[in-house]
């Protein structure tokens, strides 16, 4: 029978789902923060915020400290970039010691009612419906720099859809190149003799 660890990813994910299980173990530092004489914990911030900040507990598991967020903490962790640090903290004193800093992305949880897509895409399929008149109120009342969609110029509805396009496609790159894939951007260099 194999060790309970082995089925356990060694280290902190990059990429979580808000409402999943995470699970992860920091067998590493054990050696230096032995279980008897220290725990460990996470501390994560949401990115832009100042309200939005969680406390992780780690146990330890055959002499590895374990996180175990449940699917309820998780939740609470809202779609988005976190930033996190993690703290051996000696039981003896109290002393703590940062051993461990890094971002999660969380995507949103699909099950839930909010809308997975990007502000910047958002803010593209609305310019385009009042452009094309088929602009229903909820969206119609968005607003860009405090005026209404409904109420900007023609040209400026033209300025602000080149802008989100630009948004998008960067996005879109961006992901594109996360996931290993050809971004479709062609990238032109000029040499000189």
């Amino acid at each position: 029978m194999g060790n309970i660890l082995d089925n356990i990813p060694s280290g902190e994910p990059t990429e979580l789902v808000a409402g999943d299980t995470w699970t992860w173990r920091r067998g590493d530092l054990s050696a230096d923060y032995p279980p008897t004489d220290y725990s460990l914990a996470y501390k994560a911030r949401r990115e832009g915020s100042t309200t939005d900040v969680q406390d992780i507990a780690t146990t330890v598991v055959d002499g590895a400290y374990v996180v175990n967020v449940t699917s309820l903490t998780s939740a609470a962790l809202v779609a988005g970039v976190w930033h996190w640090e993690a703290y051996a903290t000696r039981t003896l004193d109290g002393a703590r010691v940062r051993v461990g800093t890094g971002q999660w992305v969380v995507a949103p949880n699909f099950a839930s009612a909010v809308d997975p897509r990007s502000h910047a895409v958002k803010m593209l399929a609305a310019i385009n419906a009042v452009m094309e008149g088929r602009a229903s109120n909820d969206v119609a009342s968005y607003s860009i720099a405090g005026r209404s969609l409904s109420k900007l110029s023609p040209d400026e509805l033209q300025k602000w859809r080149n802008y989100y396009r630009r948004e998008v496609n960067s996005e879109r790159a961006a992901e594109a190149t996360r996931q290993g894939k050809p971004s479709g951007r062609i990238t032109v260099a000029r040499f000189r003799t």
